[in-house]
């Protein structure tokens, strides 16, 4: 805990000293009932009364000036705050091997859910984009506030799926593009930033090292969900991820499978509802994701049931497009101490002795 104005807590040396006056003139008082003539008047006022009890109020209304004191020295506490037009760009893996079984329902339909529970869980002003990707990476939203936009596209992520292959480096080459639109046209307050509809496939002409930004915390952060294994694609993983370093966002992504995860071969290459019985290994490539997130500066996670995916989202969550800052809190002190100089009063009411 910090504070903006720390000579004000020399107010605690004055109520420090009226503890010591009040025990003082309390230990002259005790020793002017020892010399009282009149025990039986003197047992009269205070009969049926604790000897402690004429102390509480006292401690209350110290307690609750010296939270009057703290609050005036305005304090703070560091806590994680949310960034300035901070965004997220979620980005899915929606390749056939995604629809394996061994994650219950599927490796897909878990991050569905994981990702609904990820935009319940954003402050209102997040910025959230999504994109989904198999063999090439299509924006199914740009970053916007409208959370139930996002999610919308989420339930009818089946009108992206778009089987052929897994293109992971380009996936994330068009995420960066999507925030870098962000970030570079800084949008007014209240607007979204929508990216032009070709503007996803020259994005390795258009990105370039930006020192600057490479010196302060990156307002944009990019979610990245797959198993993790690439078949297909332009740029391989690890220069997509170079791609996000150099625009300054860190990746941070989760592996979804198991080792055992399988899929149906369909006679045109694996559409749905056309399988043949022949079963093909579709393990994940934990490997993979773990190097894009170092590069990055983000994190990995491996998710290898429905449960753990779930609590990936929600840690990640907590953090994603925020930043550690200081938060004041002087309105907390200043209730307390209000609450307690009434409380104060209420108990000396009652325990203050009264005469016939």
């Amino acid at each position: 805990m910090s504070f903006q104005s720390p000579w004000m807590l020399l107010g605690l040396l004055v109520v420090a000293a009226f503890v010591g006056l009040w025990l003082w003139a309390e230990r002259r008082r005790a020793r002017y009932a020892v010399r009282y003539t009149n025990l039986d008047v003197l047992a009269t006022v205070v009969s049926g009364r604790q000897t402690w009890l004429r102390f509480v109020p006292a401690a209350i209304l110290v307690l609750g000036l010296g939270a009057l004191v703290v609050g005036l020295a305005r304090p703070h506490v560091e806590r994680t705050l949310l960034r300035e037009k901070a965004t997220v760009i979620l980005v899915v893996d929606t390749s056939r091997s995604m629809q394996a079984k061994d994650v219950e329902p599927t490796r897909l339909g878990a991050a569905q859910e994981a990702l609904r529970t990820f935009i319940d869980q954003a402050p209102d002003d997040l910025r959230i984009g999504f994109v989904v990707f198999a063999g090439e990476a299509q924006v199914a939203t740009p970053p916007t506030d409208d959370h139930e936009l996002v999610e919308a596209a989420i339930t009818d992520i089946d009108e992206f799926l778009v089987f052929g292959g897994t293109a992971i480096g380009d996936a994330l080459q068009t995420a960066t593009l999507l925030g870098r639109q962000v970030t570079d046209l800084v949008p007014e307050e209240g607007s979204t930033a929508a990216p032009a509809p070709d503007s996803t496939r020259t994005l390795a002409q258009s990105t370039e090292p930006d020192e600057e930004a490479e010196e302060q915390e990156s307002p944009v952060s990019i979610l990245f969900l797959s198993d993790g294994a690439q078949t297909r694609g332009l740029l391989q993983p690890l220069e997509g991820a170079q791609i996000a370093k150099e625009a300054n966002f860190p990746v941070y992504t989760i592996a979804l499978g198991t080792p055992e995860g399988v899929i149906e071969r369909g006679p045109f290459g694996g559409i749905p509802g056309q399988d043949t019985g022949e079963l093909i290994p579709v393990p994940p490539d934990p490997d993979t994701l773990r190097a894009i997130a170092e590069t990055t500066g983000g994190e990995f996670t491996e998710a290898r049931t429905a449960d753990a995916l779930g609590k990936a989202y929600e840690n990640l969550g907590s953090r994603l497009g925020r930043e550690p800052g200081e938060s004041e809190i002087t309105w907390l002190f200043l209730a307390i101490g209000g609450v307690l100089l009434l409380l104060a009063g209420g108990v000396a009411a009652f325990a203050s002795p009264r005469f016939p």
